[in-house]
């Protein structure tokens, strides 16, 4: 962690073991990425009286072997996480998925789905205006790609302010999370040159 803090400067760095999650691990993830969610609102946005926020958040509950696969459950219930108890036993074994190319493929679509539908049902909660860069990090594994998947991977930026968005408009992007077959396909250092040139200070200040 003190590397990743020299590195990338972050003021604050959580492990799993810093969140206080006392549930059942499912797969690679540590942690539903639900309760991961819960704990950036509860550590450090639900603060009062506070500076702005930036963070980066790791949600891995996509990331591969895809099962056991965890259940959205009512957010007042998250507490500890217990209440994930026994969703492992119940969901579909890693054994029993990998057999089948189809059964690997529906995994790691509902994955994704899972993933979404914890970050969209977090910031329909959230009472402030938060801006989200949604970013994939790599392609799955080429039993669901497929041999010679290109590198792309898809970008999203949410936001309930319009004036947000009105600054990257021209970029080019389709509304909604469903990424466009035929959406514009750019590197990702342009991205990066360009986000923070949209958004970061101006000889008229910051923004």
């Amino acid at each position: 962690m003190a590397r990743g803090a020299r590195f990338y400067g972050w003021d604050r760095i959580y492990g799993a073991s810093d969140l206080g999650y006392a549930g059942p691990a499912f797969g690679y993830a540590t942690m539903p990425d639900q309760f991961v969610l819960a704990a950036l609102q509860r550590l450090e946005l639900g603060a009062s009286h506070r500076a702005p926020v930036m963070a980066e958040v790791d949600l891995v509950s996509s990331h591969t072997p895809w099962a056991p696969l965890p259940e959205m459950v009512p957010p007042k219930e998250l507490g500890n996480g217990s209440v994930f108890d026994g969703m492992p036993a119940r969901g579909d074994s890693v054994t029993d998925v990998w057999r089948d190319p189809a059964r690997v493929r529906d995994a790691y679509g509902r994955s994704v789905a899972y993933s979404l539908d914890a970050l969209t049902s977090f910031l329909s909660r959230t009472p402030t205006d938060p801006v989200v860069l949604v970013l994939g990090d790599h392609q799955p594994a080429s039993v669901v790609s497929g041999y010679g998947a290109s590198h792309d991977v898809p970008v999203s930026v949410l936001a309930r302010d319009p004036a947000v968005l009105r600054r990257i408009a021209d970029w080019g992007w389709a509304p909604g999370l469903r990424p466009d077959p035929d959406g514009t396909v750019r590197p990702m250092e342009w991205f990066r040159d360009s986000f923070l040139a949209a958004y970061g200070p101006t000889p008229s200040g910051p923004h």
